[in-house]
């Protein structure tokens, strides 16, 4: 049986490269960008970005309990 999702497909490969591959690529780049350029708020950004990745896991990851059979 198939199962129904909340997110459809494109959305939730979208959010999941986001989350997944994005999200900590761009807090390493910018976590060391920051450090050697002197650009501002380095840290709480990273930590920004890496928050986001968590929620978009989380959302995916909701996503896919809730599935049902259809």
């Amino acid at each position: 049986m198939e199962k129904k999702y909340l997110l459809p497909d494109g959305a939730y490969d979208i959010l999941k490269w986001l989350g997944l591959i994005a999200c900590p690529a761009l807090a390493v780049f910018y976590g060391v960008i920051s450090k050697t350029w002197g650009l501002p708020y380095g840290e709480q950004v990273v930590t920004t970005i890496n928050a986001v990745g968590v929620l978009i896991g989380a959302l995916i990851g909701a996503s896919h309990l809730a599935a049902k059979e259809a």
